[in-house]
Order: C-alpha cells, then sequence, then structure tokens
C-alpha cells in the first residue's frame, strides 16, 4: 500500500507540482507553438505523452543497468537523445498512417518533438532525483507527459477564447500569449512545496 501511495503522490507531482511546462519552463516551443487550436494541442499532447513515457524508461534502463555499470556516463546525453529521436519517429510514422490530417496539421513541430527540452530534460530528471526504480521512473515519465498535455491543452482553451476577448491592438497575438503564459506559471508555482 505505502508503495502504491508513492506511486499516486509522484503522477500527482509531476502533472501539477512539478509540471515541466510550469515549474521549470522546459517545452516552451510546442507549448507556445502548437497551442493554438485545442484538437491540435491534445495530439501533440498525446504524441509528447507516448514519447517521454517510452524514453524515460528506456532512458532510466540503459542509464542504470549499462551506462552506470560499466561506468560510461559519459555517454549519457547521446544516447538519450538517440533513444528519444528514435521514439519520435515511431509517433511520426504511426501519425502518417493512420491520423494524415493531424500529420500535417503539426508540420514542423512533430519532428520537433525530439529536440524537446521537457523530454531530455525529464531523462535527465530521473538520474537528478535519485529515481531508484523501474515502475517509479514509468510513472513520473507518465506524469510528466500527461502534464505536458494538460499545460498545452490549458493554453490552447485560453487562445481559443482570446480570440473573441476583446485584446488591445499592442497586445494582439504573442504578446497576450506570453502575458497568458506567465500568468498560468505563477498560478501552477502556487503548488510549489507540497509534494517533494
Amino acid at each position: 500500500m505505502d508503495t502504491l501511495n508513492a506511486l499516486v503522490l509522484a503522477f500527482i507531482s509531476m502533472v501539477i507540482i512539478n509540471n515541466l511546462v510550469f515549474t521549470k519552463f522546459l517545452g516552451t516551443c510546442p507549448y507556445l507553438g502548437v497551442s493554438g487550436r485545442i484538437d491540435m494541442a491534445f495530439g501533440m499532447g498525446m504524441a509528447v505523452t507516448f514519447v517521454v513515457t517510452l524514453s524515460g524508461v528506456l532512458t532510466y534502463m540503459i542509464n542504470n543497468w549499462i551506462l552506470m555499470r560499466f561506468g560510461l556516463e559519459v555517454a549519457r546525453y547521446v544516447c538519450f537523445i538517440l533513444v528519444i529521436a528514435g521514439a519520435v519517429q515511431l509517433v511520426e510514422m504511426y501519425l502518417r498512417k493512420f491520423f494524415p490530417s493531424l500529420y500535417e496539421s503539426f508540420g514542423i513541430f512533430l519532428p520537433l518533438i525530439t529536440t524537446n527540452c521537457a523530454i531530455l530534460g525529464l531523462c535527465l530528471f530521473l538520474d537528478l532525483w535519485g529515481v531508484d526504480s523501474l515502475i517509479l521512473a514509468a510513472v513520473e515519465s507518465f506524469g510528466a507527459g500527461i502534464g505536458f498535455t494538460m499545460a498545452i491543452c490549458i493554453m490552447a482553451g485560453i487562445r481559443e477564447n482570446l480570440q473573441l476577448a476583446d485584446v488591445p491592438g499592442c497586445l494582439k497575438g504573442a504578446p497576450i500569449t506570453l502575458i497568458t503564459a506567465g500568468l498560468l506559471a505563477m498560478a501552477f508555482m502556487g503548488f510549489a512545496g507540497m509534494i517533494r
């Protein structure tokens, strides 16, 4: 029961309290670039969730079972980026085959998941935080993906509503988007210190 509680708390922590977008400011390029429409934002969030979960689990195994065992920690970044790139290729092939309209609407942002710093950051945080089990690494990776999805969907919903709002001309477009992103980040920072 204690293990289950720890896993639930780790998941909630990654989704809300240690959200990579709102508290670590990682992954802001797709967060701002693909959050124009809620359907695109949700699709991108699901793609990132798959990639970050798969990458987190695989990089945990590679780091703890191979690199650290043989003293090859210097190759950590190269291995992590190769794993992330492979996971992105899986997502890209799947979307191209089964959801071609979504694949076309993502444009350049789909291959840019490879360089999404939130994914690489999570893989490095798993080592930094001293995650000591594969199941905890999987839960935290999945929670990071769900947290990214939540963040991008919240921003997309607000941006869709802002199109109907009377925003001053000098704030339309990027300025109001950045102000909104800052306010959301401040709101979520209020959760800091609750867990971990």
